[in-house]
């Protein structure tokens, strides 16, 4: 009885780990192909992407710059590319990688949900800067067009994405002017940064951290072969080559600004010391500015620095009457003016 009976368990127990291998939908066999099909779906459309963005830069891509892009080894690309030949999305030719009609339209839709995807990101949510574009990777696959054109009435059609790239319409238009690589812009001319490369990360953090952002005016000094300098906002910075190319600028339009606001970072004040808010930096978007506009960061909002944390960040402030700790990151985007009494006294 108890072999019978210990003989019926390890047959349900069997019968068990059968269907959660090959249950139609939801075993780990399902789940496998799913996984798989889903991951050559998006290697797919990322190589496409690629391919689109070379198209529209005026670059004939080869298998070398796809595997780079893809990150895949060349056999894989090889392989994936003849398979998009098969199915008339690619053309192999000997002066390298062309797309067909059908490609075209793939990689332009998948490039326009990336943008707007990263747009999405710094507007609306409080994710950081640097996880805009990998978050941004990981949405843009599988939408239809309508959920595409869908996000972008969202958004009220942005034009470009926060890292200045320009968001191709669904007809595959582009607006804005082309910008320049920095080191051969003219000297001592006021400019506009039109575009900063979001890759590699470790250098647009670089970039960011000396907070330079998409829109923001700079007037180049100086180029050389160990890099550029240049002033932006109020502030000298020396740009390694790698760094300056990675960014974009255009002239500034007549009428417009050619200077940053007067004043300083927030960030800057000693204890006891007040200041009037001037402007809060275009750097910071979505739930962060909002949450300092809630705060009362307004223009002539008068803050004064009231205590710092024994590690020194976060600092307390006087806010409308009211306490508020803000992180040194969160004050360096805040420009304020020191009031003359206060720089007076504390002189």
């Amino acid at each position: 009885m108890a072999g019978w009976l210990v003989g019926l368990i390890m047959g349900m127990l069997v019968s068990l780990g059968v269907l959660a291998l090959f249950w139609p939908r939801w075993g780990n066999v399902a789940r496998w192909r799913h996984a798989t099909r889903t991951a050559q779906r998006a290697r797919i459309e990322d190589t496409l992407k690629h391919l689109y963005e070379s198209e529209v830069s005026g670059v004939v891509p080869s298998i070398q710059g796809v595997a780079g892009a893809v990150g895949a080894s060349m056999d894989e690309v090889a392989e994936l590319l003849q398979g998009l030949q098969g199915r008339h999305l690619v053309r192999l030719e000997q002066d390298g990688i062309h797309l067909e009609a059908s490609g075209r339209e793939l990689g332009l839709h998948v490039l326009r949900a990336h943008r707007l995807w990263e747009s999405y990101l710094a507007d609306q949510t409080g994710f950081p800067e640097a996880e805009w574009h990998g978050r941004a990777h990981d949405l843009e696959h599988g939408l239809s067009s309508a959920e595409v054109n869908a996000l972008s009435a969202r958004l009220q059609h942005p034009t470009h994405d926060p890292h200045g790239d320009p968001i191709p319409t669904a007809e595959g238009e582009f607006s804005g002017p082309p910008g320049v690589p920095l080191p051969t812009a003219p000297l001592d001319q006021p400019l506009r940064i039109m575009h900063m490369e979001d890759e590699p990360k470790a250098v647009y953090a670089q970039l960011a951290a000396l907070g330079l952002h998409p829109g923001m005016p700079v007037r180049l000094r100086e180029v050389s072969s160990e890099g550029v300098r240049l002033m932006a906002g109020g502030s000298e910075h020396v740009l390694s080559p790698l760094m300056a190319a990675s960014v974009s600028v255009i002239p500034l339009l007549q009428g417009e600004r050619a200077d940053e606001p007067i004043g300083e970072p927030l960030s800057a004040l000693r204890l006891g010391e007040e200041a009037r808010v001037l402007s809060i930096s275009r750097r910071c978007r979505g739930a962060e500015r909002r949450r300092l506009m809630d705060l009362g960061v307004l223009p002539g909002t008068i803050i004064r620095v009231e205590m710092r944390s024994a590690s020194g960040d976060p600092t307390a402030y006087s806010i409308r009457d009211a306490l508020i700790a803000l992180r040194a990151e969160q004050a360096k985007v805040i420009r304020v003016q020191r009031l003359a009494e206060t720089g007076a006294a504390a002189a």
